[in-house]
């Protein structure tokens, strides 16, 4: 997940630098997803009625898989939500992020630029 640095409702309240700079750092990040996930594609999905602040959220999209086909893809995090379906063991989701970590170490993806 993508979070502004200030609050905002979503894009349209972008200063224009901030524009500038949010769309290189959603490439980047949906690059750092494919390639921890191994998936075919990447969804970015604002959903912004929990708070006055923008949260993209970046989410693997897997052919084989229809729960992660288009809009299934809220029906699935309304079930994570509500209990229905169990959210991502916190044991792989700390190693996403420590792979993460590890490659922007070995500079494998370079971050976005920063202005």
């Amino acid at each position: 997940m993508l979070d502004s640095c200030r609050h905002l409702g979503g894009p349209a309240d972008f200063t224009p630098l901030e524009a500038q700079a949010w769309g290189p750092a959603v490439q980047w990040a949906s690059a750092l997803v494919r390639e921890l996930t191994g998936c075919d594609r990447v969804y970015a999905i604002a959903f912004g009625e929990g708070a006055p602040h923008l949260h993209l959220h970046l989410i693997p999209r897997f052919a084989q898989d229809p729960q992660t086909a288009a809009w299934s893809v809220a029906d699935h995090y309304r079930a994570v939500a509500a209990g229905e379906r169990a959210a991502a063991p916190s044991a792989q989701v700390a190693d996403l992020v420590m792979r993460a970590r590890d490659l922007l170490k070995q500079g494998v993806l370079d971050g976005p630029a920063h202005s």
